[in-house]
């Protein structure tokens, strides 16, 4: 069956354009130039997408969406908010309604159906409690070159998904002399994780990763790592760290693992026990290309085939000097599961407060897209 798209906008040209461009792309358009009579083909015919205009003469984009979002059979639909309002406050404003991506007009065709695909593969949302995982979940964060957050990303996400799912969640930094975390949330003791990788690998067990692990008040548990740099490294340690990881997927339900820059050798030991595998990158060309040739080497020592992987576009600069999602998709040959937007300001309150990025301001687009995120990887834990 033809997925749906219902489209909302006052501009006619703008409904005749682009419905005929998703018409072409196989999807069945239905159409509406006000807010109100949107509101109602919405709850009338149940699209599967809707692509939503800000500036309407009744009813503006944003009053919409919380109609929308009010409706039990309509709260969980895909809404791509396609406006030429492109100020860091309207994002916010269509985040907070609850749109699940905004795009900014104008916008090449490619770009825009490349949105609408990647919302449509990942429509369905979390429903319900998540039941108890009979084993954990094991995530892996890394990136194919140092500097891209993958450090950010693993922590956020992970505060995320316990929010979301109130079980257990462990996040581990398997960094040593790497450590950020630490430092980040003020925390003292950060140097568990050398600790543990100075033992013998038969003496790593269960009651020696507990009495290192660090209770936070994010609703994580924290494994950390040195900042400060010793002799110890991933590649002399694999063995002890294999162990680790098996121990700490024994004593929790959700376990987020920081990677750091992708140690190759290292990941296809731990291939065996991640469930998924994160990529972290930036919409920047060198970043792009790094980030290539590593899902190229996943290729070659078979990790693609047995594991999912999804790519997060981490930007930290402003969108007219990084590359679009279309030339992402382009050249990685996959589409990013996400994009997080640049908020350098948010992120230096994080440092300065000693807090996750996305417990400065719970409600800022860089926190929403996170709890996206994570109702992403939630979904994924249910099958």
């Amino acid at each position: 069956m033809e997925e749906k798209i219902l489209i909302i906008d006052d501009d006619l040209e703008t409904l005749r354009l682009v419905g005929l461009m998703l018409q072409r792309q196989g999807y069945q358009i239905i159409s509406a130039n006000n807010g109100a009579l949107g509101i109602n083909l919405a709850k009338k015919e149940k699209p599967d997408l809707i692509v939503l205009d800000v500036m309407m003469p009744d009813i503006d984009g944003f009053n919409v969406t919380k109609r929308l979002r009010a409706d039990p059979e309509l709260n969980d639909t895909p809404i791509l908010m396609f406006t030429a309002k492109g100020q860091v406050d309207d994002k916010v404003a269509g985040y907070e309604a609850g749109v699940d991506d905004y795009l900014i007009k104008p916008v090449h065709p490619v770009e825009l159906v490349a949105h609408i695909k990647a919302l449509l593969t990942r429509r369905k949302r979390v429903t319900g409690p998540l039941p108890t995982p009979k084993k954990s979940h094991v995530i892996g964060v890394l990136s194919a070159k140092g500097g891209l957050g993958a450090s950010t990303v693993a922590l956020n996400l992970g505060i995320a998904l316990q929010e979301k799912t109130k079980i257990d969640t462990i996040c581990a930094e398997i960094i040593p002399n790497n450590g950020t975390w630490g430092i980040e949330l003020g925390l003292a003791d950060n140097n568990a994780l050398n600790r543990i990788l100075e033992k013998r690998t038969e003496d790593i067990n269960l009651a020696l990763v507990k009495q290192h692990l660090v209770s936070s008040n994010f609703g994580v548990s924290l494994l950390l790592s040195s900042p400060t740099f010793s002799v110890i490294n991933q590649f002399e340690n694999k063995d002890q760290i294999k162990k680790l990881v098996n121990v700490l997927g024994e004593s929790t339900q959700i376990l987020i693992l920081d990677l750091g820059i992708g140690n190759i050798d290292l990941l296809s030991s731990l291939a065996e026990v991640c469930d998924e595998i994160i990529v972290v990158t930036e919409a920047q060309p060198i970043p792009i290309e790094r980030t290539r040739l590593l899902i190229k080497e996943f290729d070659t020592r078979g990790i693609s085939k047995n594991k999912h992987i999804e790519i997060l576009v981490n930007n930290r600069t402003r969108a007219d000097i990084q590359l679009s999602v279309a030339q992402v998709e382009d050249k990685l040959g996959v589409i990013p599961t996400i994009v997080i937007p640049p908020t350098p300001e948010l992120a230096y309150q994080a440092v300065t407060r000693s807090l996750p990025l996305i417990r400065v301001q719970p409600e800022n687009l860089i926190a929403k897209q996170y709890q996206r995120f994570a109702d992403h990887v939630i979904e994924r834990m249910k099958k």
